[in-house]
């Protein structure tokens, strides 16, 4: 009998094998209906302010074409929506807490080498620019002027073309036709992203301890970004980083 028994175990029909949903992607992971329509373009927005993601949605959502499918405040929540999302495009913001947003792009473009990626940035500033679309985004819209571009800039991306905001465009061609001031601004060049970062709430007048509570960082951490700005720019104290970042973005607003 127990022969028997392990016989007909061993003969029953093997289980069916079921689908690995968890390799399938979501259309969408806010419950918008938009995302279920097979044709609709799917939008990931990644900024630390709620009620800007919620204002840039409805922005999108003024083209048919779109669907804001996933949002994400800071770069770790973002890698994961996209891993579970896989949405056709990235919004990404610069300012983020931790780890800021063209070290997100550099993760995205090793991971997902394919993703169109659009920066939506508040940093008036070419060098920015220039370091989003090095780290592999595909264009670059200020938020000042989101309004007026977003969509285009989206529809731009998607058709294969890189898209500049064209006040952005203006500076960054005036920087390569016009190279002066090339010491400061090689300088400059050699600070990294979140140095660069630091640099500029510096010259806007922020101390250690507020610079450290926008960039979620410790005053410690702030600190050494900060001697490194001196060593860098080859400068003697915190009174000549604070003197020469002041300079420097006063330059960069005339």
């Amino acid at each position: 009998m127990k022969e028997a028994k392990n016989r007909a175990v061993k003969e029953l029909p093997a289980e069916p094998m079921r689908p690995h949903t968890e390799m399938k992607h979501l259309r969408s992971v806010n419950q918008n209906p938009r995302c279920d329509r097979p044709e609709a373009k799917r939008l990931l927005i990644v900024d630390d302010h709620p009620l800007f993601r919620k204002g840039l949605e409805e922005l999108i959502h003024s083209d048919p074409e779109f669907a804001v499918c996933g949002e994400a405040g800071n770069a770790p929540e973002a890698m994961e929506v996209i891993r579970k999302l896989n949405p056709d495009m990235a919004i990404v913001d610069l300012s983020l807490p931790g780890a800021n947003g063209i070290e997100l792009i550099k993760n995205i473009r090793a991971e997902f080498p394919s993703l169109p990626i659009l920066v939506l940035s508040m940093h008036d500033e070419s060098l920015y620019a220039l370091r989003a679309l090095r780290a592999g985004a595909d264009g670059y819209v200020m938020k000042h002027e989101a309004m007026a571009n977003v969509v285009q800039a989206i529809h731009e991306v998607f058709n294969g073309r890189p898209y500049l905001s064209p006040a952005m465009a203006a500076q960054v061609i005036t920087k390569f036709a016009h190279r002066h001031a090339e010491g400061e601004m090689d300088a400059v060049e050699r600070l990294t992203d979140r140095e660069l970062e630091i640099l500029e709430l510096i010259g806007k007048g922020h101390e250690v301890r507020q610079i450290a509570k926008l960039l979620h960082l410790s005053p410690k951490t702030v600190e050494t970004h900060r001697a490194h700005i001196k060593d860098k720019l080859d400068l003697k104290n915190s009174r000549e980083v604070a003197r020469f970042a002041l300079q420097w973005l006063s330059a960069r607003e005339t």
